[in-house]
């Protein structure tokens, strides 16, 4: 009986053995309780490299590096075992030759039926392969996050599903404002647009993305501080190894500049265009006027020598009716050779006042009863170097074009005004820099789309039913302004009015008076003036008011619509003697820069500054002496006190 139990026993340690032996990718050995290698498998042979017979009854610590062994790592091992029942780790293990491997170690302790410690069953696994893949791996996403991290010109984040943040680049932060723990979980749609929002582009940007691979558009999108800026952007899926999207990643790149670039680009290039256009236009023109003029020559002149020989009452209309039509020819050639700029002109010194004034009974006329016209005249001005008579029928021109855009009647303003044209914007006008007079002449009509705008001034075009308009009128005042050295611009949109602004260089120093005109016979005395007043401010309408109220006080009145055309201005030969400056203007430089350049320019100037913020928002340092302020809105009486403060003081 007991022989029989005794056999399958030995089998079953005979197999055990076999199992054991076979095993080549793990080390499986015995150690006694002391870590004395008691057993050995091939497999602990073919990585560790140590036969049976050189390994048996040697320490286990042998497998452990330098350090490890300094540390005292193989006994806590061992008694780590014994305490808790398992010992498992990875590290590094040394084999016969002295190399080093990754391996992953499991240690059970062995005990007998009465709980004796017979010592320990020790696996190993060599890892080093696949530690050198994940660390390889590590050492890839440590390179990604660093290049990503790295990049200051482009915001790379990635959005889950649903679209919200979940990491953050220094370029995204240093390009939109947020840091990662502002934005970390908010959805990306707040980069963008009311506009946009409301349209759910974000939305189908995802979409789109997830649908297409790819998504992939330039816009407008918001930074923190509610700024915007235009957006090159890129939007990629992110999928797992099973193909399930787990993600977005999202390119933005600030690409404003180059945008504002291509547009100024584009601008010149439209400019170009246009002023070649017009000049083509205007040789051939001015070729066609003179020749039919050569042709009215000599029908006109026949015409005259018939009259002499016909005395027939029906051969006589006859005549007359066809030297009725060859004036009116005539008049067509002066029109067209007022676009080629070769009709023969008589410029004189003219104030723009005296001009407007004296021909408002015409301009009135022509606007109808339904048209309100209001003139907007400043009291002195300085002159231009115009013909008279053109300059009428130029303006003339306008305000019928004006009223016919106004069927059903309107508003129709005149304003005239000087300005300052810097040397970028001259460039771009084809003008010289320096003083102009401003004529602007805006209505509230119907409007004109881009496409029109861009042909009116050409010759007989015209947007008028066929009978009503030769499409001469604005070609005409286009000559005009050109033959004097000016500039003449279309401001419209459709249901929005136009407004058309001709500039004319001045000459002068704007002291002259409104009906004051440069004459042998000289003109009226000028008025006692209480000085000269430099006003500065960018909203036309509140320009306006102001120019009015000093001028009702006496002043003399020269204008500026920012600090840029005010410092020029003072830095010409004219006198000065008040700067009133709004402080919030535009481009750059605010009213108390403004003082302070003034006073480097003319230290003996008074300065008056307005504003509607209260003057305790608004810096100090420019209030010195001879510097004033006032609140707006301001009423005249507190201006003529504030005034009247200001040469006391001095």
């Amino acid at each position: 009986m007991i022989a029989v139990q005794a056999r399958p026993m030995a089998q079953d340690k005979e197999r055990f053995q076999l199992l054991v032996d076979s095993v080549t990718d793990y080390a499986i050995y015995m150690l006694d309780p002391n870590g004395i290698i008691a057993s050995w498998n091939p497999g602990a042979q073919r990585f560790k490299g140590y036969i049976e017979s050189e390994i048996i009854g040697e320490h286990f610590s042998r497998f452990y590096t330098d350090e490890d062994r300094a540390t005292g790592l193989p006994q806590r091992v061992l008694e780590t075992a014994a305490r808790e029942g398992k010992f498992e780790a990875e590290g590094w293990r040394v084999r016969k030759d002295g190399t080093r491997f990754w391996a992953h170690v499991v240690v059970d302790p062995i005990w007998d039926g009465e709980g004796n410690l017979l010592g320990y069953a020790k696996i190993t696994r060599d890892l080093t392969e696949r530690r050198k893949a994940e660390d390889a791996l590590r050492e890839s996403e440590e390179r990604f996050r660093l290049l990503v991290q790295g990049v200051t010109d482009y915001a790379i984040y990635m959005l889950d599903p649903q679209g919200h943040v979940s990491n953050w680049n220094p370029g995204a932060q240093r390009i939109k404002g947020y840091t990662e723990d502002e934005i970390r979980g908010q959805h990306f749609s707040r980069f963008y647009t009311d506009e946009d929002r409301a349209t759910g582009l974000p939305r189908r940007a995802l979409e789109t993305a997830a649908r297409e691979g790819k998504f992939e558009a330039e816009g407008w999108r918001v930074r923190k501080d509610g700024t915007r800026f235009w957006a090159s952007v890129v939007i990629d899926p992110i999928y797992n190894d099973q193909k399930r999207l787990i993600g977005f990643a999202k390119i933005t790149r600030d690409i404003t500049e180059r945008r504002n670039a291509q547009e100024a680009l584009a601008q010149a290039q439209a400019a170009l265009f246009q002023s070649q256009k017009m000049e083509t236009v205007g040789q051939l023109t001015g070729g066609i006027a003179h020749d039919f003029n050569n042709l009215l020559t000599i029908i006109v002149n026949n015409l005259d020598l018939l009259t002499r020989n016909v005395t027939g009452a029906r051969e006589t209309r006859l005549i007359e009716s066809a030297q009725r039509a060859a004036e009116r020819g005539a008049k067509l050639t002066q029109q067209l050779l007022a676009f080629s700029r070769r009709q023969p002109l008589q410029p004189a010194l003219h104030v723009p006042n005296t001009l407007i004034e004296g021909f408002e009974t015409v301009l009135r006329r022509a606007c109808g009863e339904t048209v309100r016209l209001s003139l907007s005249l400043p009291s002195r001005i300085s002159t231009i170097n115009v013909d008279a008579a053109q300059f009428e029928a130029a303006l003339l021109n306008l305000v019928v074009n004006a009223r016919d855009a106004m069927p059903d009647g309107g508003d129709l303003t005149i304003i005239l005004g000087e300005t300052i044209v810097n040397e970028q914007r001259a460039a771009t006008l084809n003008i010289p820099a320096g003083s102009y007079v401003s004529l602007t002449v805006r209505d509230t009509g119907v409007g004109m789309p881009k496409d029109v705008v861009s042909r009116v001034f050409e010759p007989f075009f015209t947007t008028k039913e066929v009978g009503k308009g030769t499409g001469l009128g604005l070609s005409q005042v286009y000559g005009f302004i050109t033959q004097s050295g000016g500039h003449i611009e279309v401001d419209s949109e459709l249901g929005k009015g136009t407004t058309i602004t001709m500039l004319l260089p001045a000459h002068g120093d704007g002291q002259h008076e409104s009906g004051e005109e440069d004459s042998a016979a000289g003109g009226r005395p000028a008025r006692d003036t209480a000085g000269t007043v430099l006003i500065v401010e960018d909203e036309p309408a509140v320009l306006d008011v102001a120019t009015e109220i000093f001028d009702s006080l006496g002043y003399d009145v020269l204008t500026a619509s920012d600090a840029t055309q005010a410092v020029a201005v003072l830095e010409q030969d004219v006198p000065v003697h008040v700067l009133f400056s709004d402080v919030v203007m535009p481009n750059g430089m605010n009213g108390v820069e403004l003082s302070r350049k003034a006073r480097e320019l003319r230290p003996g100037i008074k300065v008056l500054l307005a504003s509607g913020y209260p003057m305790s928002a608004l810096p100090s340092e420019g209030f010195e002496e001879g510097v004033s302020f006032i609140s707006k809105p301001y009423r005249w009486t507190e201006l003529a006190d504030k005034l009247r403060a200001l040469r006391v003081g001095s």
